[in-house]
């Protein structure tokens, strides 16, 4: 396979000759390559993962939009447009992509130097950096048409839809197991109507449809090598229209969470009001006044619906029988969703602290 991604590396313009090449093994989605060239240049050369982006030549157009929008603002403030935003490396026909022989669709982006990535926030400092590197990037495309957008994944946090996928599940109980999870299918059936609170309020234009990332995990941020600092958001395949609330309900979701999300000792799992608090008060700076004052209350409702929305994803494949996410026992799926669904009892439990965190970070 290293021969055949050096030789495919060819097709896009480099600098330099394609001689060596290192995979790399930490993403679960698409195959990743880094490329070196016979001048010190390098690259990373990845496979869109056509299983879960099914067109993918409109997630190229999304990012290669998003991006160049980022870079001329990045050059326009005196920043590093190669360090601060991805780079897409066009193919020797000047598309944003380039199709094999198998039909499976490669592109490549310039390496990113003196970076890395952190899988956890150790420390309340760091996960405030995080948040102000979503916020910035979020205040940067605040200007950005979204709704130019394709939706890379069709209704990916439209939650009232994935409530009905979740009904049609349990109806049909492929595998069986309905009868083994009714504590949970009950705990989110009474909570139906906070399926549809993000979605409604965005088609009614209470909150304005922005460009949102999707994926708003520690480790889709470049963090300079030898500062520490955030460069660059990467990891931009989920670019899509949404809501800002997303981004931030699935940061805190994840990052200020006490427990691995399949943790099953639940008195283990609860929202750390700290990891909230910096992130909520990063997140908030970085986004400069850029929204409006709706949405920033709104950020508690958004850690809310998306951890609910996740919890019901599991619930939906324990009941499908496992067809989506990867399980490494049995039970997996029943634990995840009872995991997501106690961070949701204890953010109810914690309502009016989340909100008053907030609230004393909103410039008056």
């Amino acid at each position: 396979m290293m021969d055949k991604a050096i030789r495919l590396a060819s097709f896009f313009a480099l600098d330099g000759e394609a001689t060596d090449c290192k995979e790399c093994k930490t993403g679960h989605i698409n195959s990743t390559y880094f490329i070196t060239t016979d001048k010190g240049s390098r690259y990373v050369l990845q496979m869109i993962n056509k299983n879960v982006f099914k067109k993918p030549d409109e997630v190229m157009e999304n990012i290669y939009g998003v991006t160049t929008y980022l870079k001329e603002l990045i050059k326009n403030n005196g920043g590093d447009p190669e360090r601060e935003t991805l780079t897409v490396v066009l193919a020797n026909d000047g598309k944003t992509f380039f199709l094999d022989e198998n039909g499976d669709t490669w592109r490549m982006y310039l390496f990113i130097k003196d970076a890395k990535t952190e899988d956890s926030a150790e420390s309340t400092e760091l996960f405030e950096l995080v948040g102000e590197a979503f916020g910035n990037f979020q205040c940067q495309l605040s200007g950005y048409d979204a709704s130019t957008l394709y939706e890379t994944i069709p209704n990916f946090h439209n939650t009232k839809h994935r409530f009905a996928t979740f009904l049609s599940s349990l109806e049909k109980n492929a595998s069986g197991r309905a009868d083994r999870c009714k504590k949970e299918i009950e705990f989110l059936c009474e909570r139906e109507a906070k399926c549809s609170l993000i979605v409604d309020k965005i088609a009614s234009g209470e909150l304005p449809l922005r460009v949102t990332h999707n994926d708003t995990k520690l480790n889709n941020i470049m963090l300079d090598s030898n500062t520490g600092k955030p460069l660059a958001v990467i990891d931009l395949d989920t670019v899509m229209p949404g809501s800002l609330l997303y981004d931030f309900g699935d940061a805190i979701r994840f990052g200020a969470s006490s427990a691995a999300e399949d943790e099953t000792d639940l008195c283990k799992v609860f929202v750390k009001t700290d990891m909230f608090d910096a992130f909520a008060k990063g997140y908030i700076r970085g986004l400069g006044g850029s929204v409006t004052e709706t949405e920033i209350r709104m950020l508690p409702a958004g850690a809310y619906v998306i951890t609910l929305e996740t919890g019901m994803r599991f619930l939906t494949d324990y009941i499908d029988g496992d067809t989506y996410f990867r399980t490494e026992y049995p039970e997996h799926n029943l634990d995840r969703a009872r995991n997501q669904f106690k961070l949701v009892a204890d953010m109810e439990e914690k309502e009016d602290m989340l909100n008053e965190i907030v609230e004393k970070y909103i410039t008056k």
